[in-house]
């Protein structure tokens, strides 16, 4: 099962006093905690409000808005202030939503922009003085460790390697895990159990081994920035997808000889949803078609070149990208086309997931709030 979110994410259902149901249903939501996690990354900020379900969680509401906070940075090495002025904003919209449900429990987190800005700090402050929320710059190994936990229902109970890509606006995480060791039917289980930390703990059960893992900078945003001066749709985006491949060398399971049986990716980005979005030939967005589809590929290399054939003026008006994404979408696609070259499958698995599910099931699981399993829808 995977997290259910309402029909309209960031709207609640009117209220009816003539509807004792619903007003029993609110009374038990009353009882359970509501927890907010929040994304602040290089091109997007995002945030989720929800409560434990069983083994899963209910998405209460929701909250996503490009505010391109990274814009500028590559060259300055500082966040801009119209670009700190536009987050703000989008900020105290979260603020608001965080006090409309009387959160109590959340974490609020700030990724690649704010790592590599000289003036995170000023920023950090301002963000509090203007809306009262306090939020924390994590390091590129949790980022990619709650990336990973966020996957787990995805995790099939065949797969013994599991690589898993969370492609960002700054930077794009790869971490490469061994569930040989791990019973078919615990294995997302143990991918959940990483929360904790990479290093298993005693006593926990099987473990998942992460075998390594890498914080490349470069992301759909700071990749785009790279090759801005270069002209041709078609040569910029190949250059792109070799000068991301060059900076995974340092990657140990680059050169590992992995058999093809029993490996399995999980993608997890904008970019990622996208592709499958357009693949589908989704004019409208719909979370349950994308996320959990294995894709081959040929048919993500078909729906890139597709994309280069319609040009930055297709691309821009093509509904299944949207306004939102159209920018940004090859250098993501660059980044994809790479990933699939290099390692021994031919299918990828899209996860509509994230450091948001991951910070919530971290939260919720830290609290005891979680039952276990199971995981798989």
């Amino acid at each position: 099962m995977t997290p259910e979110r309402p029909i309209e994410a960031d709207a609640l259902p009117a209220a009816d006093s003539t509807a004792p149901v619903e007003h029993a249903a609110a009374q038990e939501r009353d009882r359970v905690p509501l927890y907010a996690a929040l994304d602040l990354g290089t091109n997007s900020c995002r945030m989720l409000i929800a409560q434990p379900k069983g083994s899963q969680f209910q998405v209460i509401d929701s909250f996503s808005k490009t505010v391109q906070l990274g814009v500028g940075l590559e060259a300055s090495g500082r966040l801009s202030r119209a670009s700190m002025a536009r987050t703000v904003q989008a900020l105290r919209i979260c603020q608001q939503k965080i006090a409309k449900h009387e959160v109590k429990r959340m974490r609020l987190v700030a990724t690649e922009a704010c790592r590599r800005a000289r003036n995170a700090r000023d920023f950090m402050r301002s963000v509090h003085r203007e809306t009262g929320l306090t939020l924390e710059i994590i390091p590129p190994e949790e980022e990619a460790r709650l990336a990973v936990v966020s996957c787990a229902p995805l995790v099939s109970p065949r797969t013994e390697q599991l690589l898993v890509v969370d492609i960002g606006g700054g930077s794009t995480e790869l971490v490469w895990i061994d569930l040989s060791g791990v019973p078919d039917a615990e294995r997302p289980q143990a991918i959940m159990r990483l929360h904790a930390g990479f290093q298993p703990r005693e006593g926990a059960g099987p473990a998942a081994r992460v075998v390594d893992w890498i914080s490349v900078p470069l992301g759909v945003a700071t990749l785009k920035d790279q090759f801005h001066d270069v002209e041709d749709d078609a040569a910029r985006f190949a250059l792109m997808s070799w000068f991301f491949e060059e900076n995974l060398a340092d990657f140990s399971p680059y050169n590992a000889e992995t058999p093809r049986e029993g490996f399995q990716i999980i993608g997890t980005s904008g970019t990622v949803t996208t592709v499958a979005a357009s693949f589908l030939g989704l004019k409208r967005y719909d979370r349950n078609k994308v996320d959990g589809l294995r894709m081959t590929s040929d048919q993500i290399d078909q729906v890139i070149r597709n994309y280069l054939e319609l040009g930055p003026e297709g691309r821009r008006t093509d509904p299944r990208i949207g306004r939102d994404r159209h920018a940004l979408i090859m250098s993501g696609a660059a980044i994809l086309q790479a990933l699939m070259r290099i390692w021994p499958t031919d299918r990828l698995s899209v996860a509509d997931r994230g450091l948001r599910e991951g910070l919530l099931y971290a939260q919720m699981s830290a609290d005891g709030l979680l039952e276990d399993g199971p995981y798989l829808s």
